[in-house]
This record gives C-alpha cells, sequence and structure tokens, in this order.
C-alpha cells in the first residue's frame, strides 16, 4: 500500500511539473494526438499548413508533419514565403544547381530563412521534391493596395504569368476580407482586402497548377490565408470544388489547456501555443 501510495504521489508530481509548449484540437476544440492528425492529413489532396511567421513551433510541426507525410506519400511543397519570380532560382537550388548563397543573391529570402524556413527547402532538395514559389511578386499587391485590380490591367505577358489570371475573383463579403477593414480602421481603403485576395488567388492558382491527383501539396502560409477555410482554400474550391483540403491554424494562448471558443472551426487542426513561447524574431 505504501507502495502504491508513493507511486500515485510521484505521478501526480510529475503531472504537476508538467508544462507542454503546445496542444493540438480539432475544429470542435477537442485535443486530437499528433499522430492521428498526420494519419489524417495524408487522406487528403492538400494540406494548408497555417503558421504565425514567427512561432517556433510551428515551423517546428511544419518540418514534422512534412516528413511523416513524405514516408507515406509522394508530396509537393510550396510557400508563401516565395515569390513567383523567384521560381527558377527556388527550382535551381532544390535540384543542385547553384549553392545556398546563390539562392540567397538571386531571391528575396525573408529574414528568417536561414532559421525557419531553410531546414524545408533542404528537405526538399534532399528527397527531391518539387518546391514551389506560390506568392505574387510584392510590388503587385502593393500596386492593388493602391488602386484595386485595375492597376494590373496593363502588364507586360511576362509579368501576368506571376499572378493567378485575370480577372481575379473576388468577393468582398467574405468575413475574413471585412475583418481586415475593421482591423485596420481609418488607416485602410476597400482595396486593402483585395490585395489580400490577389494574394490568396494566386497561392491558389499555383498550388492547383503543380498538384496532380494522387499527390499531397503541402502548402506553408499565414494562417490568416486560410483560416476559417476562406482565403487560399477558397479559390482552391473554385478551381475543382471537390478537392480534399485539410487546414491547419496556428493560436497562442495564455492558458493552453482548454481552446477558446473565438478559435473553433478557424481550421481542421489548430495548433495552440503558449503565449510567452520565444518568437523567431
Amino acid at each position: 500500500m505504501k507502495l502504491l501510495i508513493l507511486f500515485l504521489a510521484l505521478s501526480m508530481a510529475l503531472q504537476a511539473q508538467d508544462k507542454p509548449a503546445y496542444v493540438l484540437y480539432n475544429a470542435q476544440g477537442k485535443k486530437v494526438s499528433y499522430a492521428k492528425m498526420v494519419r489524417q492529413l495524408g487522406q487528403h489532396d492538400i494540406v494548408l499548413f497555417g503558421e504565425l511567421h514567427n512561432n517556433p513551433i510551428s515551423h517546428w510541426l511544419e518540418l514534422e508533419v512534412t516528413q511523416a507525410c513524405a514516408e507515406k506519400r509522394k508530396i509537393v511543397l510550396g510557400a508563401e514565403m516565395f515569390e513567383q519570380d523567384n521560381q527558377q532560382a527556388l527550382t535551381n537550388y532544390v535540384q543542385g544547381k547553384i549553392t545556398a548563397k546563390g539562392l540567397d543573391s538571386s531571391t528575396r529570402l525573408w529574414k528568417n530563412y536561414k532559421t525557419d524556413y531553410a531546414p524545408l527547402v533542404n528537405f526538399a532538395k534532399e528527397k527531391n521534391i518539387p518546391f514551389i514559389a506560390t506568392n505574387v511578386p510584392r510590388k503587385y499587391a502593393s500596386s492593388v493596395a493602391r488602386g484595386g485590380f485595375e492597376s494590373l490591367s496593363n502588364l507586360p505577358t511576362e509579368e501576368k504569368a506571376w499572378l493567378a489570371p485575370m480577372p481575379i475573383a473576388y468577393d468582398a463579403n467574405l468575413p475574413g476580407y471585412q475583418k481586415m477593414l475593421t482591423m485596420m480602421g481609418e488607416h485602410t481603403s476597400p482595396n486593402m482586402p483585395k490585395a489580400q485576395a490577389l494574394k490568396d488567388a494566386t497561392m491558389a492558382h499555383f498550388i492547383f497548377s503543380n498538384w496532380t491527383p494522387g499527390t499531397l501539396f503541402i502548402h506553408y502560409n499565414g494562417s490568416y490565408h486560410s483560416d476559417f477555410h476562406e482565403g487560399i482554400s477558397w479559390y482552391l474550391k473554385r478551381s475543382k470544388v471537390d478537392i480534399k483540403i485539410a487546414t491547419i491554424a496556428t493560436v497562442t494562448q495564455k492558458e493552453i489547456d482548454s481552446l477558446l471558443p473565438e478559435h473553433f472551426l478557424k481550421a481542421d487542426y489548430i495548433i495552440c501555443v503558449d503565449e510567452d513561447m520565444t518568437g523567431t524574431y
């Protein structure tokens, strides 16, 4: 009996000291295991992995999920963090035709590339996995933010190839785009959500263009681009209504032992991270 009491006391002490960095939840706010999530992700056509750009848990799990899925399926990778006009340089690096220094000098890499995205790109290089630059070149999104979609009408044919086909479909009433207007208040204009839509549409276009049946396309993007199955998902469904899309969102909370209702339905899987987690920048 004394041994049993001691065992129970030690177990309770260990549980009290347990402080996980993150907890996985499903869309209904129920805890889910990593193994179950990975198994179910593999049953889809496309995974939209919504990250917080400076969150190390997001980046660690992106690599872990990618490696796990690659063991079971043929995969293609893509990311918001690479713009379409840099595709050739990215492909050259993945195929071993240029060095890491060459990639750095010929592309617009994000400031956290070396810590957060290089592991994904290097995995693609090691396993000979295509890596797609899905995002619109930044200057075109800026142009739309100032002058709307009309500002793109006179682009040369070569540059239009870096964007989703025009005219860009746009639903100003989507909650995510409406929320952008509310969040930015007097500092925004009706064209700001259009710039977001251009990014969403372009990412969806290059995901779908590089996906083939039987292949799993894993895409890394800021959570806002796929939260609540809007953004990229909305455009993908316009291309193929029955395509099977799984979404992941990353959120932070002060306490992570239960998911706040505001995050319910945000994605199929929600990575809930302790808000005290150190950022990568």
